[in-house]
């Protein structure tokens, strides 16, 4: 070491040069349960041939930090065999995932369809930055795939899906939506956060049906939420198994510049080994509290995909279930909405929220801290698409992993400052 050392200095005195030059690398065979975190945005190449040969769009070598890493490449591998994917890229958020993939997929002209209950800013990607490039969109009833099958034209180019909806939890027949999209030649993309590709296979959805699986085309996937698990990191993923749509996706996403941080990857990478532990100590926590609150005078409906009277449990429990029944049966994450008593004012139920100790105000969810937003589902709803049937406020509960019993007193005593 001594002499490359030397060597180095007889070649330029330079101590700056020699730290950035220095010629020691670590020996290999280092291992542990956490794979290293690699952060770049140059890469350096052993040669110009080497330089040319390099092909950024497959996993085949490294070009740039933009288009990957050791890290961010395991990452993607982890969070395919998780939804059941074979490619993946990696974005910001999952508000950019949903951009990336309908950037990639859309021209001017073209039309996207979107359930009327999704992610509101999906619906706002719509009516802004779509709406101004000439492609237009409809929102659709997604509890009824008679709408969806009445609104796809041949200006349709791609429909989302989600699942349940977004805020007000209505669980979808997700194979009957798939099955139109087949048969009509248009792609579909699934908002798959909920799930998290635990409760149920987004490209396995019906087994055996047919030649191959019943599928989605598409799982987008806010990393965000339970595969980070911490509420500090915001990171996206875009799933697929066909390599044509996957590099349609991943030019865009490298045309628009996309990338994510090695650090922010590296959470993600620390916390999926706990992924499924956490997913279901939410999923039994929350299942609880809502039965719980399905008992209580002051709500008249708890939107719970597991729970019966919820809308579209039966498809819930078909997909996730499996058919079966059992308060334990299926997966369905820890996420539930409450509708309280029209005789309630909004003031009201903003005191109950205020009142609330460990349940925080704040958007998100799938972290350790359980939270807690009140919505106007009137002002976020088309009527002429999917009324809303509820003239009471809704609010949406987001389970941590506190104790169940001083979450279940918190909400005690929190209604009963409503009293």
């Amino acid at each position: 070491m001594l002499h490359l050392r030397g060597t180095i200095k007889s070649m330029n005195d330079s101590r700056s040069t020699d730290l950035i030059h220095h010629p020691y690398r670590p020996p290999a065979g280092f291992d542990a349960p956490m794979p290293g975190t690699f952060k770049a945005s140059t890469v350096i190449f052993a040669d110009v041939a080497a330089m040319r040969a390099r092909n950024w769009q497959h996993k085949t070598g490294y070009t740039y930090g933009l288009h990957g890493t050791p890290t961010t490449f395991l990452l993607e591998e982890r969070l395919c065999a998780l939804e059941g994917g074979r490619q993946c890229v990696l974005t910001p958020s999952g508000l950019a995932a949903i951009a990336n993939v309908s950037l990639a997929l859309l021209r001017t002209g073209d039309e996207v369809l979107i359930p009327d209950n999704a992610y509101g800013p999906n619906k706002a990607l719509a009516d802004g930055e779509l709406k101004a490039w000439g492609i237009t969109h409809q929102l659709y009833d997604a509890m009824n795939p008679a709408d969806l099958a009445h609104r796809i034209t041949e200006r349709t180019k791609l429909v989302w899906l989600e699942a349940p909806g977004s805020v007000t939890m209505e669980f979808p027949d997700l194979p009957a939506l798939v099955r139109l999209c087949r048969e009509r030649g248009v792609v579909c993309a699934l908002d798959n956060t909920w799930g998290a590709g635990l409760a149920f296979r987004p490209f396995d959805l019906v087994p055996g049906e047919g030649a191959e699986p019943l599928a989605v085309d598409v799982s987008v996937h806010a990393l965000t939420k339970y595969p980070s698990g911490g509420g500090d990191v915001l990171m996206g993923s875009v799933v697929t198994l066909d390599e044509a749509l996957h590099l349609k996706i991943k030019l865009s996403h490298m045309r628009l510049g996309l990338g994510v941080g090695a650090n922010d990857a590296e959470f993600v990478l620390r916390s999926l080994p706990s992924l499924e532990v956490r997913y279901a100590a939410h999923d039994l926590a929350a299942r609880e509290l809502a039965r719980w609150l399905d008992t209580r005078p002051e709500i008249v409906q708890v939107l719970h995909p597991a729970i019966a009277d919820s809308p579209g449990h039966e498809h819930w429990r078909a997909l996730c279930a499996g058919g079966a029944d059992g308060p334990r049966a299926g997966r369905a994450a820890g996420l539930f909405s409450v509708v309280f008593d029209h005789a309630y004012s909004a003031a009201d139920v903003d005191r109950f929220c205020d009142s609330l100790k460990h349940f925080k105000l704040g958007y998100s969810w799938g972290g350790f801290m359980s939270l807690v937003v009140p919505y106007d589902v009137a002002g976020m709803r088309r009527p002429d698409v999917a009324p809303w049937p509820h003239k009471g406020v809704l609010v949406r509960f987001s389970v941590g992993l506190e104790s169940m019993d001083d979450l279940q007193a918190d909400l005690l005593q929190a209604l009963q400052v409503l009293a």
